[in-house]
């Protein structure tokens, strides 16, 4: 069955290289945190992922808010993703995210319900479901 998107990124020099999308659109410098021991100056994977977790989610809510019939525009809704790193017991690094959404013009059980809709259709949210730690804060406004 065809994908109903697909795209490619190479990373060359891990977190202290570079990524480049096949198409050229993403070219990006990589650089381990200062808090890491590195020299910073430039993105990592996390942030990348913070980036492409609450982006993906915020068009998720938009989504859902249409099937229920809430209209919702990308004006009412911001959606922040809080991106831990650490260290398992193994000793091996996990990630949690911590998600910070803002649905203004619906009621606080409306936002509620709409954001545990979202959670169950986002790609991203169901590609680490089970695998990484994911909490939500909701507010109207």
């Amino acid at each position: 069955m065809p994908h109903l998107f697909s795209t490619k990124v190479t990373a060359i020099g891990g977190r202290h290289g570079a990524i480049r999308s096949e198409d050229g659109l993403l070219d990006v410098r990589l650089a381990l945190p200062k808090n890491l021991g590195g020299l910073g100056g430039a993105t990592n994977p996390e942030q990348l992922f913070a980036g492409g977790y609450s982006a993906c989610f915020e068009n998720a809510l938009l989504r859902v808010g249409h099937e229920v019939g809430v209209s919702l525009r990308d004006d009412d809704v911001e959606v922040t993703a809080d991106v831990g790193l650490d260290r398992n017991s193994a000793g091996g690094f996990v990630l949690s995210v911590d998600m910070m959404v803002t649905i203004r013009g619906v009621e606080q059980a409306k936002a509620e319900e709409l954001v545990q809709r979202a959670h169950r259709v986002c790609p991203y949210s169901n590609a680490i479901r089970g695998n990484i730690d994911v909490g939500f804060s909701v507010s109207t406004g």
